[in-house]
């Protein structure tokens, strides 16, 4: 199969009201599943969260990457995701979360290092538009000469990839580092101040509110690839809904992984 071509396929935007964290990783699942069954066009889903979260990966150990008491002394859900990759610190305003639902063709015969430069290759330009010089660290970051702006990753579900990424758009580094115990192994010597070094807030980069970065980066898509707006279809949501509540609300599922 020859691999396919942005331009050639037809993309949505859904850029909703916020959600909960387990919603968000329940309308992953089931939009991916859409795409794959040819009943929705190949998606990008802006997303606004409407709690804090840690977001662990597929493949973490819940133990190993948070501390649970931390987190729940900041009020903070912990929630597990369909794809691989590391912990994600989010709260709302604080953070820019997309995912691009797409063809597995677009990606046909790429390593899985190729698939993910050329995902971000659009979300590169469009902070390029605003300033800053980024580029694609392999395997799954977005980084500038600040630090690291954004993580990746990616899930493949019959003929559909899944790709989302998380941009830190401002950042509590002491409240990160108190509930993820990855950051606080890595940077235990060096103080909180590197931790605010090491994910570099774009707020801190633009001097732009978070809506204009998100702005930019809808212009940058849709110029380069064509967007068009949509919404969250009923059945979706009733399917998301209900797989949240069964599934990724569940202890056992973000569990998981001991």
């Amino acid at each position: 199969m020859t691999r396919s071509q942005w331009h050639e396929h037809d993309w949505q935007l859904i850029h909703t009201a916020p959600q909960a964290p387990a919603l968000h990783m329940a309308l992953d699942e089931v939009m991916t599943e859409e795409v794959a069954a040819g009943r929705r066009a190949p998606t990008l889903r802006v997303w606004e969260w409407a709690s804090p979260a840690v977001v662990i990966g597929r493949f973490q150990s819940l133990r190993n990457e948070v501390d649970s008491a931390a987190a729940k002394r900041h009020g903070i859900e912990v929630v597990r995701r369909i794809s691989g990759g590391g912990a994600m610190f989010i709260e709302p305003g604080n953070t820019i979360t997309y995912s691009i639902y797409a063809p597995l063709s677009l990606v046909e015969g790429l390593s899985f290092q190729e698939a993910y430069a050329l995902m971000d290759a659009w979300v590169i330009a469009a902070l390029g538009d605003l300033g800053i010089k980024a580029w694609y660290q392999p395997l799954n970051d977005i980084t500038s000469e600040a630090g690291k702006i954004a993580g990746a990753a990616q899930a493949r579900r019959g003929s559909t990839v899944l790709h989302h990424v998380t941009m830190a758009y401002d950042i509590d580094a002491a409240k990160m580092l108190d509930v993820l115990r990855i950051g606080r192994e890595k940077l235990s010597d060096k103080g909180t101040a590197s931790a605010a070094k090491r994910v570099d807030p774009l707020r801190s980069q633009t001097g732009l509110p978070r809506e204009a970065v998100i702005a930019r980066m809808m212009d940058t898509f849709h110029a380069r690839h064509g967007l068009h707006f949509d919404h969250i279809r009923p059945h979706e949501l009733e399917q998301a809904s209900t797989l949240a509540h069964n599934k990724f609300a569940s202890d056992a599922w973000t569990a998981e992984v001991p």
